[in-house]
């Protein structure tokens, strides 16, 4: 079954390779897991992986490496700049490209940047990844910091453009200030139930429901932190998805896994002591195995299709069109 992966950092791994001379990258290291495991269109993000670099110098070497690397990769894959791009690019047998931003430290507060991020083909971002920054608060930061004024501005400003708005790394007074003033569907495009896995970047019930309420989608996150913390495995991240249908509905639930088998230990280091993995779930070509697994569980064909791609475009549909 075709899959749509709603968060990747591939882009950094294309970064780091390319910056090391590599071409191809993606052909060469992802292209053929991806594709065992079913996944035929994904979210690739701008993430800030160094700490200790200026955010926006970072966030121009991995747009920049990223948008040469699919000039050289245009024949089996294609950045997705309107919602009828989905189907033609599935129907031409490529990958889907969404191109976004796990936060925008990288803009370091000038809202104009978001016009240019647009251009080149940005359609999706959250406005932090787990830190604080000019526009809000990541999970990290101060628990009664939200979104900044000049946030509020740049929430309405990305609605305004068309680039879905990602919660998922926001804390909790973020996440309700971005839902107070949103008009069209958010999403938490790896997030998974904090009534199951009590971890600060997982959804409590309320967010659960207000995301669904507001016509988005919750991507559950294969990082063994966000499964189970003491044992992870794909039966648990079923457990998950069985959760959000419950709370949110069948409409309301995606798949963002977050593999990062091809980081570097430099990379995760941010935010893991320890490269791990969800048990049954360590790479792209496990993917597949969750189709399987629902299957079982006697979901329906239709409603499996909507979890694995169905309603995350559905969403792009209203945000990007």
């Amino acid at each position: 079954m075709f899959i749509f992966d709603a968060h990747s950092d591939i882009l950094v791994d294309i970064t780091v390779k390319r910056q090391k001379g590599e071409r191809d990258v993606f052909r060469k290291y992802h292209y053929e897991k991806l594709k065992r495991g079913g996944i035929g269109g994904l979210i690739a993000v701008v993430w800030i992986d160094k700490m200790n670099m200026d955010p926006l110098d970072r966030m121009n070497e991995i747009i920049n490496e990223g948008l040469m690397e699919l000039k050289d990769i245009k024949d089996i894959a294609e950045i997705v700049l309107k919602y009828e791009d989905f189907e033609r690019i599935r129907q031409e047998g490529k990958m889907q490209i969404v191109l976004g931003c796990e936060g925008l430290s990288g803009i370091k507060g000038d809202i104009h940047y978001l016009d240019l991020l647009f251009e080149i083909g940005i359609r999706h971002a959250s406005l932090t990844w787990n830190e604080e920054n000019e526009l809000g608060t990541g999970v990290k930061g101060d628990p009664k910091r939200g979104l900044t004024r000049l946030g509020q501005v740049a929430v309405k400003k990305l609605e305004e453009l068309g680039i879905l708005i990602d919660v998922s790394h926001a804390n909790e007074k973020t996440f309700w200030d971005i839902c107070e003033i949103t008009t069209g569907p958010i999403i938490a495009s790896h997030s998974n139930a904090y009534s199951l896995c009590p971890h600060p970047r997982n959804l409590k019930d309320d967010q659960i429901k207000a995301i669904a309420e507001k016509g988005g989608v919750i991507g559950i996150n294969a990082w063994p932190d966000f499964v189970d913390e003491f044992n992870a495995t794909i039966e648990g991240f079923i457990e998950h998805i069985d959760y959000m249908v419950e709370k949110a509905g069948i409409d309301h639930v995606a798949l963002g896994f977050d593999f990062c088998d091809f980081l570097s230990f430099d990379a995760t280091s941010s935010f893991s002591e320890e490269n791990k993995a969800t048990k049954g779930l360590e790479d792209a070509t496990k993917s597949n195995a969750v189709i399987d697994l629902l299957l079982k569980r006697g979901y329906k064909h239709e409603d499996i299709e909507k979890i694995a791609y169905k309603n995350i475009e559905k969403v792009f549909k209203v945000s990007i069109s």
